[in-house]
């Protein structure tokens, strides 16, 4: 092999150490170069009573999402208004009243056209599961209960919706000085489970999640207002979009069939 031909068999040998040698270089010199898009942040505040079914939902929905992180609030509609107005970084609000929603909207914080009835419920009266004395709504002003739980009115709509449950069957004078009043329907459902008190007003959907109680009544329609559940999207969204289609997905056939599930009725 003459000097010529060797050169050149060397020559080769080095460029093929060196291609590899070469591209692990510039990739490692390039990594700190490359841009990765942060996730789009979802916040969603909705009442306490949606807990169950939204969780079910969130990974359904993120999985048709490429890149989204989706934060949910629960609490009593009430509170969660209050934090919107207060400036709270909220993108999708859903409420168990009209209530509250109708107050956002008066202060021109919904996004327009974004605003729709989603979902409908039932009030009804629970106790304690080995409790076999009280049977309906009149057991409760008598000796048979002590305590009574429910949301406190003023930021609870199922509170509300009890309230005026007991006035249209003449009873709340009747059981004022027994009321134990919760921060959200979730708290009354504990305070029964727990057997803290003798009954509580709770949503149907509520109810179904726990084996720690039992219903034993259900209010007629006609004895509180209609239980409406609005859904919207925050005008100061920072992702305005997102939340456009969240709301949207909400009312699927898939996200319908959840809502089902646990008690809700679409409307």
């Amino acid at each position: 092999m003459n000097s010529s031909m060797f050169k050149n068999r060397l020559i080769r040998v080095l460029i093929l150490f060196l291609i590899p040698f070469c591209l692990i270089i510039s990739s490692y010199l390039l990594k700190p170069f490359i841009i990765y898009s942060a996730p789009d942040e979802l916040i969603v505040s909705a009442a306490a009573s949606l807990k169950d079914s939204l969780e079910e939902i969130k990974p359904i929905y993120i999985k048709k999402q490429a890149n989204l992180n989706l934060t949910y609030n629960f609490g009593s509609s009430g509170s969660l208004q209050q934090q919107i107005v207060q400036g709270a970084p909220v993108d999708v609000f859903m409420s168990a009243a009209k209530k509250q929603m109708d107050a956002l909207q008066d202060k021109r914080l919904l996004s327009d056209g974004t605003r729709k009835n989603l979902l409908k419920n039932q009030m009804v009266l629970i106790v304690p599961k080995n409790n076999t004395t009280i049977k309906s709504f009149q057991d409760l002003a008598t000796d048979k209960s002590k305590k009574i739980a429910m949301g406190e009115p003023k930021s609870v709509p199922a509170g509300q919706y009890a309230q005026e449950v007991l006035t249209s069957l003449g009873l709340l004078n009747k059981v004022t000085d027994k009321v134990v009043y919760a921060k959200d329907v979730r708290q009354v459902l504990s305070y029964v489970a727990t057997g803290n008190v003798d009954a509580g007003f709770v949503y149907l959907t509520d109810a179904k999640t726990s084996n720690k109680i039992k219903i034993v009544a259900t209010a007629l329609p006609n004895t509180h207002s209609p239980i409406i559940y609005p859904v919207a999207v925050i005008k100061d969204s920072k992702n305005l979009n997102e939340a456009k289609n969240y709301v949207e997905f909400l009312s699927s056939e898939r996200a319908k069939t959840i809502f089902k599930k646990y008690g809700f009725t679409p409307i």
